[in-house]
């Protein structure tokens, strides 16, 4: 017996909300909503459907167009939980006022490229809310940051705010009241803060009912060490109900002699009284009379970790995509070894280290990083491009994006002829050099992904 063809249109509304529930809510709402079916539209404004929207699963440009300006206002009322790109952001605020919304999550593609939101750009009601209790955004500076917590979001709960700078002056006067209702607070700044003390630690002063507490920062020209005391005395102690602390902080500072010269162990004893679980401590004395104090939690909670010197501990730092080592002491290949799984998720990696590697006359153990699409070895010495593009100590599958001084990738690939270096550099299509910017037939016949 022949079945005759189904509609979809032919399924009950039961049928039909639980095909939907089981599919991706955006692709749903853009591909049915607003297509002149009453029944249809009347199904996708249901509240599961329009609840949550994540506009970041959105390749197409086409396709956001069409969410930004036919969905979001027809379902914004709805809405209690959005995520988007800070590209969209007036876009978003544009079609519609979602008087339901809770949490809210504006993000950044590029964690290297831009410079945050500036606040003055927008407009000021887009960030006054009664309803909102969870903030997920990145602003240009901190005044930025102050703004979103004098009040206007007065239901806040959960606050996680990476700022680009932290020092850029400010004439406003902002409201310094108590953030009683404030349990989760995450401050990421991966530039350098030249006055910790007069804008870091009064914000977290403010913060009495903190539950949550993560910090990734930078300090310049401290008046003495961010350690572990300084942890418990200046910020810990003002957090009674504090039950959960990640931080990954170094203390970058001239050597004037008003500290005497410390160890790691020095160091690490100040973090034995910390309650939050384990703590790394480490110094490092640069021959530029400065030194870097560099304390961290674990586990690693952040996905960019600056300054890593050779001394790290044996941990899997699997959150890490973005990382940064730098010393004075020369990187040996048992310390790539030791990187190479202790990162298996690293993407970025810049090497600043102008010491020689030593040992150099050994065999080599194969070295994989199999997600590494982005290398910058510009300030290091010539061994650390030889050590990444020798195919018999490191492979690189992904590696697309190389900065390199010309002269030492002349000289380590022997003017772009070496066999043993090729291989590493088939998949590269972005070259940045210091140097000349004429090139040989050998070197595109080199990088066969990069076009004259």
């Amino acid at each position: 017996m022949n079945q005759p063809h189904i509609h979809l249109l032919d399924l009950p509304d039961e049928m039909l909300l639980a095909i939907f529930k089981k599919l991706h809510n955006t692709s749903v709402l853009y591909s049915f909503l607003d297509i002149g079916n009453n029944r249809l539209d009347t199904l996708l404004r249901d509240q599961t459907l329009t609840n949550n929207i994540d506009l970041t699963s959105i390749d197409d440009i086409t396709i956001l167009h069409r969410a930004l300006f036919c969905v979001l206002p027809r379902i914004h009322h709805n809405v209690r939980d959005l995520t988007f790109e800070t590209s969209s952001i007036n876009r978003v605020f544009r079609a519609g006022t979602y008087p339901k919304l809770t949490h809210l999550k504006i993000k950044d593609p590029s964690i290297t490229k831009n410079d945050g939101l500036f606040l003055s750009d927008l407009q000021f009601n887009i960030f006054s809310s009664s309803t909102l209790t969870e903030l997920y955004i990145y602003v240009h500076n901190f005044n930025d940051c102050l703004c979103l917590l004098d009040g206007r979001l007065s239901q806040l709960k959960s606050f996680t705010v990476r700022v680009y700078d932290v020092d850029a002056p400010s004439s406003i006067t902002h409201n310094q009241n108590n953030l009683l209702k404030l349990k989760y607070f995450s401050l990421i700044c991966y530039n350098d803060i030249c006055i910790y003390d007069n804008r870091i630690i009064p914000l977290l002063h403010r913060m009495p009912n903190l539950q949550q507490l993560l910090l990734c920062l930078t300090i310049r020209n401290h008046n003495g060490l961010i350690d572990g005391t300084h942890l418990q005395n200046e910020i810990l102690i003002y957090m009674p109900f504090l039950n959960n602390f990640a931080c990954d902080i170094r203390t970058r500072n001239l050597n004037n002699g008003s500290l005497p010269t410390l160890s790691n162990d020095d160091i690490q004893k100040t973090l034995s009284n910390i309650k939050y679980g384990p703590m790394i401590g480490s110094i490092r004395y640069f021959s530029t009379n400065s030194y870097l104090c560099h304390i961290f939690t674990l586990p690693f909670a952040f996905d960019r970790l600056q300054c890593l010197t050779n001394h790290f501990p044996n941990a899997i730092f699997d959150r890490v995509c973005y990382l940064s080592i730098h010393d004075v002491l020369p990187f040996e290949h048992e310390f790539f070894i030791r990187l190479s799984h202790a990162f298996p998720s690293l993407k970025h990696l810049t090497v600043i280290n102008t010491t020689a590697q030593q040992n150099n006359n050994q065999s080599y153990s194969l070295i994989e990083f199999k997600n590494l699409n982005y290398l910058n070895v510009m300030p290091a010495d010539i061994s650390y491009l030889a050590q990444f593009l020798l195919n018999t100590r490191t492979n690189l599958p992904s590696l697309s994006e190389l900065h390199v001084k010309y002269k030492h990738l002349k000289t380590v690939t022997e003017d772009f002829t070496r066999d043993g270096t090729r291989f590493n550099c088939t998949k590269i299509k972005r070259l940045y050099t210091e140097g000349t910017s004429v090139h040989s037939n050998d070197y595109f016949r080199y990088f066969p992904l990069i076009y004259n």
